[in-house]
């Protein structure tokens, strides 16, 4: 092997560029016997280099979240998603946080109409509110509104899974417990006028 004292600093020289955990992932890699290349760049963290990897390995199309663009968080759900043949171009996004992907990504899973709640205007929390009542089968539109908090959703979710009418309520000036009351109020004169 013929190696010039420029050639030898042209490479450490690369190599300074990665810290030791970048550089563990890229020799990580090279044992698995993938393209380095694709992560091989220090502007990846090393978790991202890792997330990566990973879907190399399992042999997904990394291009999808390979892009800084994205945290290795968001990279998991992606990846995840990607593993289990779920159609990821809904929600490889980086406006949506890791855990709105996996409350869009489950509800996929589940076969849902995810339409209605993949939008970055809705927390995870009022996503999963949303994703709850399409497993149930209620009319989400009710309640799949940017303006209801998860609470109210809950709430509203409730009294339509109970046949309430929650028209009543269905208003975001309410609060959780003026809610809860009307639900309950709604659903007990139900069962009076069922006796």
């Amino acid at each position: 092997m013929n190696v010039t004292i420029e050639g030898a600093k042209a490479w450490l020289g690369e190599l300074e560029k990665y810290n030791i955990d970048q550089m563990r992932e890229m020799k990580r890699g090279l044992e698995k016997g993938v393209d380095v290349s694709i992560y091989a760049d220090p502007k990846f963290d090393y978790i991202q280099m890792y997330e990566i990897r990973r879907g190399l390995v399992k042999g997904v199309d990394v291009s999808l979240y390979s892009d800084t663009k994205f945290n290795a968080d968001q990279m998991r759900e992606i990846r995840f998603g990607l593993e289990k043949s779920v159609d990821v171009s809904i929600y490889a996004d980086p406006k949506f946080d890791d855990i709105q992907m996996s409350r869009i990504k489950r509800g996929l899973k589940e076969g849902l109409d995810v339409s209605v709640y993949a939008d970055p205007k809705f927390d995870h929390w009022q996503m999963e509110e949303i994703k709850d009542g399409l497993e149930k089968g209620v009319d989400v539109s009710v309640y799949s509104d940017p303006k209801f908090d998860f609470d109210q959703m809950r709430e509203i979710r409730k009294g339509l899974v109970a046949g309430v009418d929650v028209t009543v309520y269905s208003d975001p000036k309410f609060s959780v417990g003026q809610m809860e009351k009307f639900r309950k109020e709604s659903k007990n004169n139900k069962k009076e006028k069922e006796r």
